[in-house]
């Protein structure tokens, strides 16, 4: 009997080896050696000829490319939670599924959320920086680097998903009162076993917040969602964090409030135009307004290792004939 062929499966960047040697025994996997980010002439070159695309957040999966595909590509297996990065419309009219990785990186995403809770205001980053710039520390001095205290104050968590009620638990841990805004309310169970307080207004959250934790996906009705009139409702001596997505806020807007001391200061993992790094966020960052990350939020080798096997079981799945478990539709955007 013939062997029956493995479908071809293009890999836009690379993965942690156990997922690509896997994906290599399973398929035929064509792997990115050298993780160089591709073009979206090259992304277009792949759709051409794949069974199965798995691209990442950085690769544009848009209405141009899918326009490419050929005959043999039917699913889009999302490595990553967020599709943002893909016309998820535009894929399914043209008979294309597209999946996902939800659930694995929930953890970890809440454990970076909340680390950049306690740096910005406590001016962890500013402190570490004094001993590896090469500045000469005088001691330990009791008006020297002073910072915040967060026991006690509010948090108004933007999108109480699962990412926002992972925030939510650890946030209280450390004596935060929890606050939220969400498309829905949450089962009256979440709320009491958070002790959360739900604004169903997001202007009159974030004028009551001491912290705000940006925990919702990007979709076009999420972007900028925080817009320049609604920073400016954020008081004075707040601070926001983002983990979420950059285009979920006006980053222009926020750079110039906070230079202007209308808000105290942010913890950015993301921004609004990745890879690029507004120079003002820097020079702010080294001023102490601001801790700034690479996009770290789900960085651990664990949650990579989780979200490639999700990915092999959407794949399978669907190359088996079944609607994979991971299914993405324009409805739940």
């Amino acid at each position: 009997m013939p062997q029956r062929k493995k479908p071809l499966v293009v890999i836009t960047r690379k993965l942690p080896e156990r997922v690509e040697t896997r994906m290599r025994e399973l398929f035929d996997a064509r792997l990115n050696i050298d993780d160089t980010p591709m073009s979206q002439a090259a992304l277009a070159e792949a759709v051409k000829a794949a069974d199965v695309l798995v691209p990442t957040v950085t690769d544009r999966i848009d209405a141009a490319v899918l326009d490419q595909a050929g005959e043999r590509l039917k699913l889009i297996a999302n490595f990553g939670n967020g599709v943002d990065n893909i016309d998820v419309a535009a894929a399914i009219e043209r008979g294309i599924t597209v999946t996902n990785t939800p659930g694995v990186l929930t953890e970890d995403t809440a454990d970076m959320t909340m680390a950049l809770i306690l740096a910005v205001p406590r001016r962890l980053a500013e402190g570490a920086g004094v001993l590896t710039r090469g500045e000469e520390w005088p001691g330990w001095s009791p008006t020297w680097m002073l910072g915040h205290r967060i026991w006690n104050k509010r948090l108004g968590i933007v999108g109480m998903g699962r990412i926002g009620q992972a925030v939510a638990r650890r946030a209280r841990a450390f004596g935060l009162q929890i606050h939220y805004h969400n498309r829905r309310r949450a089962a009256a169970r979440i709320e009491e076993a958070l002790a959360a307080t739900y604004w169903d207004s997001l202007d009159q959250m974030l004028a009551r917040m001491d912290i705000i934790s940006v925990n919702c996906p990007h979709t076009p009705a999420t972007f900028h969602l925080l817009s320049a009139r609604r920073l400016k409702l954020i008081r004075p001596d707040a601070y926001i964090v983002n983990t979420a997505r950059g285009e979920v806020i006006d980053e222009s807007a926020l750079i110039r409030l906070i230079e202007s001391g209308a808000i105290a200061g942010a913890g950015l993992d993301v921004f609004e135009h990745e890879p690029m790094v507004n120079p003002r966020l820097v020079k702010l960052a080294r001023a102490g307004k601001v801790v700034l990350l690479p996009h770290m939020g789900s960085a651990t080798i664990e949650g990579r290792i989780d979200m490639g096997e999700k990915v092999i079981i959407n794949i399978k799945t669907f190359m088996d004939g079944h609607k994979p478990p991971n299914r993405v539709l324009p409805s739940m955007l």
